[in-house]
């Protein structure tokens, strides 16, 4: 799991949001226009899918928390900010776990 990094994940939970943004826009902003409420609904299923996988090998590698690999595995489907919001906690978590560097 060489190619799997907090910071990866966080990139694709950040597309995932965004994919999932677009879909909410076209389902219910933009009258549903085919085959882009299609292929967003497509893209934003197979990466909760990708991402719930991903996100538990990671947790079990402790590349991640359990609690978080469990937002975006159980909330990821109905909402993927929930999981893009816990990668920004954990991020200003690690962040201030190291040590300040001084002058």
């Amino acid at each position: 799991m060489k190619w799997v990094t907090f910071g990866r994940l966080e990139a694709v939970s950040f597309i995932h949001s965004a994919v999932y943004l677009g879909l909410l826009v076209c389902a219910f902003a933009a009258g549903k226009p085919e085959p882009a409420t299609f292929i967003l609904g497509l893209a934003h299923g197979l990466l909760w899918i990708g991402m719930s996988l991903v996100c538990i090998a990671a947790a079990r590698a402790r590349i991640v928390p359990f609690w978080l690999a469990v937002t975006v595995a159980v909330l990821g489907g109905l909402g993927p900010f929930a999981g893009t919001a816990g990668f920004v906690v954990e991020d200003r978590r690690r962040r201030a776990r190291r040590p300040a560097i001084s002058r």
